[in-house]
């Protein structure tokens, strides 16, 4: 439900010839937020997530109705829109899309076949609009927008949904960018799946030309105990010494290694030698006799961080185990072996002496390489998310890795320089630049499974990648991955990944579809004129919830060492943009704060600041009578408010604000609770110049955006409520200003 009072009696406020919006009437916003939930399904998400890691990308029905109703005039029926967004049956229903959708929902709970069957209707990200539905929507969009098709533009693209959807649709797109990481991906989305296309057999004979390149150059590092059997990852932990009887005590919070009902459990039972070091015994689906009471839930670190030797029993302290870590004094152990046999299976393994060589022989290598010893060697900035990284030692973006996943991630870069110059004087320069750039999404994907933050997955026994988090913090149990051998973490399973994610995108395109315009830089200082685009799409950063500059690091080292030469430019500075990124971020302002300003407050502040500079630079950059849609997803009542002023500082007026469930939670304390996050989609236009004084029924003020907003968020939690949907009551929650019933 919209927020009436701001469009109610309105049809002299300023727009394009005088219209009103869609945006700025009724929308369909229970059937969106339906299609919204069900996209969140992991099994089976738009292939964009899956061509390198990102963070808070949007689903694809709330993209579209955001972008769709922001240029299309009020007035167009709402099945109409949700046909138009792929949501529904085309024929066959009594009454109207909605509610037929809303009973699927409800139902959802009794179906007998799939989620796809039960609905009728594909999932809208599969399906695109047709030529004649793109006809229809651009006669009326010419007919709105003085016969013209009007340019979107995103000046915050980031994973790239909001411009991808609009190529989709034919409309003219734009899309900006500050950090090179996703730049890079946008290249990949809007640039070249339009313009260059299908790239599976190249992208198929130039990666397998790298992985067995890399795989020889690695074998030493992973010797297989049988002639069949290949290492597919060393389960390893951080080992300090006990300072009281010199026993190496292996920092691991359970000795599972695999849990899951589905498969044979798998526990590492750890025995003290005489030496004082560690050895371990494998038991696959122990008997309670092999057990004899070993508890392997119970590892060494409590939860405070604290770790108990398994010799003398005497405790050392997390503070000290994070001054070992500072000064070095620490070393890496495997604790179980991850394997593939003859048969193409995986099973566990004790580490032998071979295995311990091999580690060993990759510490040489760090050492002794000179062009390896000064790999990677940015230093970690001081920030919000390498907090803790540094506080154990980690200075260098190389130290994140294990000398074995150093050599390995190296041995992959170094196989790809080999075969960049072939590509280039084999293609043209185009197709080339497309082949560098989709290759280089692959080791961000292998990085984030193959890292010292990278967890062991202790109940479905295999890794799980560092970012899932969206934070960066030692593992307690990690894998060293032999990313030549094809399971989870290596490189044809992740290059796989992306070659069938881009030939999906690239199939979901129009024949005639246009790349984007795009640009890397500052959405505070954007390089259009004054007064060129008729419609903005933005989902800004958020707030204090992600740091996305200082987490994207990590793959930014990487991307410049695979890129630099593709794209000098983005790729010169070390690090990524940190001054000019709008994100609340208290970390910068260590050792300033002061006297009655926090560093929350600073940092509050500064974001406001930053996003009124952003806006401002919409503002001059949108034709007048122009539309700007934000999608805002926060549960912080303060992020709702600073966003929301900043848009009213920098000159819009706001006339309509939509809240829209949007996906399931990331939250680990509420993925079963059925509770949702709730986007926000909040109108702004720009006065006509010449136009008479704004009405007064719309709210220029915080003050009256903040009631108008309330109403439209507590409306629309009791109409979700009372549609019987199987939405928790906790939605409510997730509305701005924590509306109650």
């Amino acid at each position: 439900m919209s927020n009436r009072k701001m469009t109610e009696d309105n049809s002299n406020s300023d727009g394009i010839e005088g219209q009103n919006l869609a945006i700025e009437g009724k929308l369909p916003l229970k059937a969106v937020g339906i299609e919204n939930l069900k996209e969140a399904n992991p099994k089976h998400m738009p292939p964009h997530r899956y061509l390198h890691p990102w963070f808070a990308r949007r689903p694809t029905p709330a993209a579209r109705l955001a972008t769709l109703a922001s240029i299309l005039p009020e007035g167009v029926d709402s099945d109409q829109i949700l046909s138009w967004i792929q949501i529904g049956p085309k024929e066959g229903i009594e009454g109207d899309i909605s509610e037929y959708v809303e009973k699927k929902k409800a139902s959802e709970g009794d179906r007998s076949g799939s989620l796809g069957e039960h609905y009728g209707y594909p999932r809208p990200f599969t399906q695109s609009p047709n030529k004649k539905e793109r006809r229809d929507i651009h006669e009326i969009l010419e007919e709105t927008w003085d016969g013209e098709l009007p340019t979107v533009l995103d000046p915050c693209a980031g994973g790239g949904i909001i411009p991808y959807e609009a190529i989709r649709y034919g409309l003219p797109t734009k899309a900006n960018e500050l950090n090179p990481v996703p730049s890079v991906i946008l290249q990949v989305l809007l640039n070249y799946a339009p313009r260059v296309g299908s790239l599976k057999d190249d992208l198929e004979q130039w990666s397998q030309r790298i992985d067995d390149l890399a795989e020889e150059r690695l074998e030493q590092y992973f010797p297989s105990e049988g002639e069949h059997d290949s290492v597919d990852s060393y389960v390893c932990a951080h080992v300090v010494t006990c300072p009281d009887c010199g026993t190496d005590i292996p920092l691991v919070s359970k000795w599972s290694i695999r849990t899951r009902r589905s498969a044979d459990t798998v526990i590492s039972v750890p025995e003290v030698a005489e030496d004082g070091s560690i050895g371990y015994d494998c038991l696959i689906e122990p008997t309670e006799e092999e057990l004899d009471e070993f508890d392997h839930k119970q590892g060494t670190v409590s939860r405070g961080g604290d770790a108990e030797c398994l010799n003398c029993g005497i405790v050392t302290e997390s503070e000290d185990i994070v001054e070992m870590h500072q000064e070095g004094d620490f070393s890496y152990d495997i604790i179980c072996v991850r394997y593939m046999n003859s048969s193409g299976n995986y099973s566990f393994r004790a580490p032998n002496e071979a295995d311990y060589e091999a580690l060993t022989s990759a510490e040489q290598r760090i050492e002794s390489d000179f062009d390896l010893a000064s790999f990677l060697t940015t230093p970690l900035p001081e920030g919000e998310k390498t907090r803790e990284p540094r506080e154990h030692g980690i200075h260098e973006w190389r130290d994140m890795f294990t000398p074995r996943q150093l050599v390995s991630h190296y041995e992959y870069y170094r196989s790809f320089e080999d075969k960049k110059d072939e590509i280039k004087e084999e293609y043209p320069e185009g197709e080339a630049e497309a082949l560098l750039t989709v290759l280089s999404l692959v080791p961000g994907k292998l990085v984030d499974y193959n890292s010292r933050f990278s967890p062991w997955h202790t109940g479905k026994g295999y890794p799980s990648n560092a970012m899932g988090g969206k934070h960066l913090s030692l593992a307690k149990s990690f894998a060293d991955i032999n990313m030549s051998v094809g399971g989870m973490g290596s490189y044809q399973s992740a290059i796989r990944k992306i070659i069938e994610s881009y030939e999906e995108l690239v199939s979901y395109l129009p024949d005639d579809a246009s790349p984007a315009e795009l640009s890397t830089g500052d959405a505070a200082s954007l390089p259009y004129s004054d007064n060129e685009i008729e419609a903005v799409v933005i989902d800004p950063p958020y707030y204090s919830s992600i740091m996305y500059a200082e987490l994207s690091d990590m793959f930014y080292v990487w991307m410049k060492e695979y890129l630099d030469d593709v794209y000098p430019d983005q790729f010169q500075p070390d690090l990524t943009n940190k001054d000019d990124e709008a994100v609340a971020n208290p970390s910068r302002f260590e050792g300033i704060a002061g006297g009655s300003d926090s560093k929350r407050e600073l940092a509050n502040n500064e974001y406001e600041q930053k996003m009124s500079e952003i806006f401002s630079e919409l503002y001059r950059v949108l034709k007048p009578g122009g539309v700007m849609t934000v999608m805002f997803t926060h549960k912080e009542t303060d992020a709702w408010d600073t966003l929301t002023k900043s848009l009213i500082n920098s000159g819009f007026t706001i006339t309509s604000t939509h809240p829209i469930s949007s996906e399931m939670p990331a939250r680990i304390d509420t993925q079963d609770s059925g509770s949702a996050d709730s986007t926000l989609l909040l109108t702004g236009r720009k006065t006509t110049e010449g136009s008479s004084p704004i009405d007064s029924d719309v709210p220029t003020l915080w003050s009256d955006v903040r009631a108008d907003t309330r109403l439209a968020a507590k409306d629309a939690a009791r109409d979700l409520l009372d549609s019987g949907l199987s939405l928790s009551r906790r939605l409510m929650l997730s509305f701005p200003h924590s509306v109650q019933l």
